[in-house]
Order: C-alpha cells, then sequence, then structure tokens
C-alpha cells in the first residue's frame, strides 16, 4: 500500500478490506456507493461490510447502472439489498465508482492495468467534499430502483437472445423474425439494451455483456 498524509493507494480486493473493514463497520450515519455493477466493491472472499448495529437515522444509498438489473440473479441481489433497507437508485449517466463514509472519507475505485484493481482512499477534506458533491448530483438525476426495474422487467426476457442474434451477425430483419417482433421494436430493443450495458456500438454491446458474464 502507498500512502500519504491524506491518501492511500492500495492493490486488490484483499488489501482493501484489511485496511478499510474498520471504516465500514464503525460508520456513524451513511455509507454511499456508486458502481457499474457488482464486481468493483466485491470479490469472491468478502464484501464491504456494514455497521453490525447501524443507529437510527443511519442510512445506505447506491447508485448503480442498469446493467445490473439485466442478470435475474443480479437483479434479485439488488432487490435484496432493498429489502433490507438500503436506497437504490439505478442512472444512465457515466459515474465515478466510488463510495463514501460519513462524508469524511472516500474510497475511489481505479483500474485493473496491473492485473489487479487499485483503489484509492482520501482522507483531504476538499476532496472528499468534491466526490461527495459528484454523488449527489448524479443521486437526485437518478430513477428509483422499483420503478427502473418494472421498466427493465421485459428487456431483461429478452436481453440474452439478443445478444445470441448480435453475436451471430445476423441481419436485423431475420433477428426481428425470430423474436416475433417489428424490426422497430427490434432496433429499440437492441438501442435500450446497448444504453443499458454502456456501450456505444453493438460490438462494445457484445464485449461489455461478455465481461459482465451475460453471454
Amino acid at each position: 500500500m502507498e500512502t500519504g498524509n491524506e491518501l492511500a493507494v492500495i492493490r486488490g480486493h484483499a488489501e482493501l478490506y484489511e485496511r478499510t473493514w474498520h471504516l465500514f463497520t464503525s460508520a456513524k450515519t451513511e455509507i454511499a456507493c456508486a458502481a457499474n455493477d457488482l464486481f468493483t466493491w466485491v470479490s469472491a472472499k468478502a464484501a464491504p461490510a456494514m455497521p453490525a448495529e447501524p443507529l437510527p437515522g443511519f442510512s445506505v444509498r447506491k447508485l448503480y447502472r442498469p446493467a445490473v438489473l439485466l442478470d435475474p440473479v443480479r437483479a434479485g441481489h439488488v432487490r435484496r439489498l432493498a429489502e433490507h433497507g438500503a436506497r437504490i437508485r439505478i442512472t444512465t449517466d457515466e459515474i465515478n465508482e466510488t463510495i463514501l463514509i460519513d462524508r469524511r472519507v472516500a474510497i475511489l475505485a481505479g483500474d485493473t492495468a496491473h492485473g489487479e484493481r487499485s483503489f484509492s482512499v482520501v482522507w483531504a477534506p476538499d476532496v472528499v467534499a468534491a466526490v461527495g458533491s459528484l454523488f449527489d448530483a448524479a443521486w437526485r438525476a437518478a430513477t428509483d430502483l422499483a420503478g427502473y426495474d418494472r421498466e427493465l422487467a421485459e428487456l431483461r426476457t429478452l436481453a440474452p437472445r439478443i445478444l445470441e442474434l448480435l453475436g451471430s451477425g445476423c441481419k436485423d430483419e431475420t433477428a426481428a423474425r425470430t423474436l416475433t417482433l417489428s424490426v422497430r421494436t427490434y432496433r429499440r430493443r437492441v438501442a435500450e439494451l446497448m444504453a443499458a450495458l454502456g456501450a456505444t456500438s453493438r460490438f462494445q454491446a457484445g464485449v461489455r455483456a461478455r465481461q459482465l458474464g451475460l453471454v
């Protein structure tokens, strides 16, 4: 771990949990999390903890991209978080993958250039405040989980077949007939799927779907 007075750079989930577990379990007011999917902050071994006995008024807010709702298993996990009291919203905008703890610490997810993800843990008050402002703006513009989940229900059912047809390279007319949709409806569903995956092209949608284990 590389450290400074107000910044620590951590490599990998194992070190992240070892170095920051106490921050989660001792949180007093709020844990706010923004993530593109369920993999950024969770490894096969452990996940960031929540306080064992949250204080009255304690808040958990989670902001996700729509891709987390495309897979029934992940969608079920997100719904269970909501059932246990987390406030969850979905955004189609680009987000900075971040965790904020009591507005005094920010954990920023980095890239995987060195084979495992890096994380920056920041204590600098001005930086934490700026990250918090960005999170709040994204939160205000996002959609409540229940509403977005209903809107995505049909697309979630069609997504595996659409991805398969896109991967086969067949024409839109053929794909539409296969799904018993009009060409116009099929193309709209493809556009919706690309938006949910955060993709700007059909090829990128296929790549992103493979990364998420959807195909």
